[in-house]
């Protein structure tokens, strides 16, 4: 048959080792916001020995549903530090994501369908491209908990899966509950469709299938118990259609637009033919669409957290993609060129990335250890699809100079990081760094607006990423031609 090769186990690695190409030769990840949360590991993990991290931060734990990446680089930045140590989180995702797509597939219809090949691609998804680390950490965990849950019911283990998800479920909870959330619904579709093959009543099916499920909830007392009603934590904007369609083009979104929309258009093109051809598998199929209702109902920002629907959509693709019926030979040809096209096209983007943080990070060698900077990253006005990916890179200075920079995110109910330092009045944390052209409209402040606002005596230096500033007291001491690190003259 056409997929019996996508059974054996050494293509399986091979498929693995590939996913993680992209990620191996950039020295730091180009993903958006894991550059940030670098300088939150690190301040986490050093604020006790380092005075000035201790004077301009305050950090402590806090029992949260966000804290995947968190927790497992206290042990690895002991080993590692804190880049190498993120780096092989990074890398190691791509790959957990593929095994536990490729394992689903295979408990789904017995063997590996060769259309799991277009879902691959999905490890490099835009939720992974924008740097929601713990999120995709928690679908990567997802993806095999959801081949282990379906295993077991296929054995009638019920008993085992129950004492098993019990604190699995807690643990995927506390990697990223949105993760832990599409799990809950996959796990409880399939158990549907399982209980109705197995011959039980349709009114008995559902119930029985949420009794099932409970084990999966535990996670619901935290989360009742530590809920506040800080403005914070609000959702909203709901059914912004707008939204939802520019996620869709967004599927796959990195650098070369063109290319990005063919080939996510591409993926729903091929889950249309095969609804129309009724090839789906139910048990993943049901699955999909409690998902899809999911990203229909699901706000743009939820309890605080922004892009909170665009997450959810890569993860129902999948789905989609493992539960088409397929043994054509021509299909896994086709599979094996886009996923090995997209990985192409992913490390190429990731290298030119990689050559731009190492150009702007030289001025890190020019800061001095334990510096105040003001980061002042400029961006175009609108949502452009292909950016530099600098609006994080300031953090480095965090990691690399014990420095402290205004690009720390300072959520309540996401993080356990508060900036204590005096004197930074609307410039000490996120999104404080972004600054636009005067003509945005809406956008935030401008570069001339920051210079001439920011204290002069909590900052003593100014580095501006993709501009250049004229101000008498700022004297420059480097740049690369594209950006510029600037002293405060007292």
């Amino acid at each position: 048959m056409a997929g019996d090769w996508l059974d054996r186990r050494w293509v399986w690695l091979v498929l693995a080792l590939a996913a993680a190409v992209p990620l191996a030769w950039p020295q730091v990840p180009p993903l958006v916001d894991v550059l940030g949360h670098m300088g939150r590991y690190h301040i986490q993990t050093q604020i006790d020995r380092v005075p000035s991290l201790a004077e301009a931060f305050s950090f402590q734990w806090k029992l949260l549903g966000n804290l995947g990446v968190d927790l497992l680089i206290v042990p690895l930045s002991a080993l590692f530090g804190v880049e190498f140590g993120t780096k092989l989180i990074a890398l190691a995702i791509p790959p957990l994501t593929a095994i536990g797509m490729l394992r689903t597939a295979r408990e789904v219809h017995g063997r590996v369908p060769p259309t799991v090949l277009f879902a691959l691609p999905l490890a490099y998804a835009y939720p992974f491209q924008f740097g929601f680390i713990n999120f995709s950490l928690s679908v990567a965990f997802a993806w095999n908990a959801l081949a282990l849950w379906i295993r077991l019911g296929r054995f009638d283990r019920l008993k085992l899966r129950t004492a098993l998800f019990l604190p699995l479920a807690c643990l995927l909870w506390l990697t990223h509950m949105v993760g832990w959330g599409l799990f809950g619904l996959a796990a409880f579709g399939s158990e549907l469709v399982r209980r109705l093959r197995a011959g039980e009543p349709v009114v008995r099916t559902g119930f029985m299938a949420g009794v099932t499920c409970l084990a999966l909830a535990l996670p619901l007392i935290p989360m009742i118990l530590l809920r506040t009603d800080s403005p914070e934590t609000v959702s909203f904007d709901w059914f912004n259609w707008n939204a939802k369609i520019f996620w869709i083009t967004s599927l796959l979104r990195d650098r070369w637009e063109l290319w990005d929309v063919l080939s996510a258009w591409a993926l729903f093109l091929i889950v249309a033919i095969a609804a129309v051809k009724r090839r789906f598998d139910p048990l993943l199929g049901v699955p999909v669409l409690l998902c899809l209702a999911a990203f229909v109902l699901m706000p743009r920002v939820a309890v605080g957290s922004a892009y909170a629907d665009m997450r959810l959509l890569p993860f129902t693709m999948g789905l989609a993609l493992l539960a088409i019926r397929s043994e054509a030979k021509w299909i896994a040809a086709a599979g094996l060129l886009f996923v090995g096209t997209r990985l192409a096209a992913t490390t190429a983007s990731f290298l030119l990335f990689d050559q731009s943080y190492r150009s702007e990070l030289q001025a890190l060698e020019q800061l001095p250890r334990g510096a105040s900077a003001l980061s002042l990253v400029v961006r175009p006005c609108g949502n452009s699809w292909t950016t530099p990916r600098l609006d994080h890179l300031p953090a480095l200075a965090i990691v690399r100079r014990d420095a402290f920079t205004n690009d720390q995110w300072t959520v309540d109910s996401a993080q356990g990081l508060e900036v204590i330092k005096p004197g930074v009045g609307r410039y000490g944390n996120d999104p404080s760094q972004l600054v636009y052209p005067k003509q945005c409209r809406g956008e935030g402040s401008d570069l001339d607006t920051a210079v001439a606002e920011f204290n002069r005596a909590t900052f003593d230096h100014v580095w501006v990423l993709g501009g250049r500033v004229n101000a008498t007291d700022l004297r420059p001491i480097w740049s690369n031609g594209h950006s510029t690190l600037y002293r405060v003259v007292r």
